[in-house]
């Protein structure tokens, strides 16, 4: 679905202003050191993938109860560029095609990068074998209600020059897609869970500067056999105005930041009870009189 090579370039290209615009990576990042925080143990070996250089690293050093759980911290990137001219520790690696081996990290955090992964079960199934048992997963991803007022106005802008709108922003997957690719990966007690973050701006071409300031432009693989021409982006941001303005005339952007944690499962941790093996009824439990329907397992009770 994507070509990853013009995303890499894009990325590349958008690595020395990128801390300018980097306030949902920061957003991400602070996300997943709240959740390594509340966890009592130590990871020796932590990868980051699409690092955007060493956001997470940095964050971890900063508290002094977090990095003294935190080992060693590899940082890798799509792009060469967010680690040009810096001594840390950082390599180039594309998530379609990690080089992992079974077995060797404690902890892998992706923050930012998900979403523009071509075979996301096949990364997550490759991240569960790389995490040695007892081993974590975070990562946090844009989700399906991101963007959703530009795509709107683009997609209807489209429409009425030309009776059907293109693809033009990326398709997000939601937090419930999170957890069951999770769970079809291996991972022990998954978690999805989303965070939706609203940002203001002039008009729609601020929220389009700092879209390619990111490196978040689409990049799709498959070219739209027509171009978006100047005045069809111009009635887009008629429509944005109109539609998605607040009181003062600037209008707002939805941005749903989902994060997702995974085990590599362990004989340690805690496991779903039988069926039919609780100790106390429900009735008990709610302080109610239990009434027998009659029906038994099997019985057809459809009419």
């Amino acid at each position: 679905m994507f070509d990853r090579r013009l995303l890499a370039k894009r990325r590349g290209r958008a690595a020395r202003g990128f801390h300018g615009v980097s306030f949902l990576k920061q957003r991400a990042v602070a996300d997943v050191c709240e959740r390594l925080d509340f966890i009592n143990r130590r990871f020796e070996i932590v990868l980051d993938i699409g690092s955007h250089g060493r956001y997470l690293a940095e964050t971890l050093a900063e508290n002094r109860d977090l990095a003294a759980k935190i080992g060693f911290v590899a940082a890798c990137d799509l792009s060469s560029a967010y680690f040009a001219g810096k001594n840390e520790p950082g390599f180039v690696a594309d998530e379609d095609h990690m080089p992992l081996a079974n077995q060797s990290l404690d902890l892998v955090v992706s923050t930012l990068g998900l979403h523009w992964v071509n075979d996301v079960p096949g990364f997550l199934a490759q991240v569960r074998l790389a995490l040695r048992p007892d081993g974590l997963f975070l990562a946090s991803f844009l989700g399906g209600r991101t963007l959703q007022e530009l795509r709107a106005c683009l997609a209807q802008a489209e429409t009425e020059a030309h009776g059907e709108p293109q693809p033009r922003v990326s398709p997000f997957a939601d937090a419930q897609d999170g957890a069951q690719l999770l769970q079809r990966a291996g991972f022990a007690l998954p978690v999805a869970d989303s965070d939706v973050v609203t940002v203001r701006y002039a008009n729609m071409f601020g929220l389009l500067r700092d879209l390619k300031a990111m490196g978040e432009t689409a990049a799709f693989a498959a070219k739209p056999t027509r171009k978006l021409t100047r005045s069809l982006i111009a009635r887009a941001a008629d429509l944005y105005q109109s539609h998605h303005a607040d009181p003062d005339g600037r209008i707002r952007a939805t941005f749903e930041l989902i994060t997702l944690t995974g085990w590599a499962p362990h004989a340690s941790q805690q496991k779903p009870l039988r069926p039919g093996s609780a100790r106390m009824r429900l009735a008990d439990a709610l302080g109610t009189q239990e009434i027998s329907t009659g029906i038994k397992p099997g019985d057809d009770v459809a009419s």
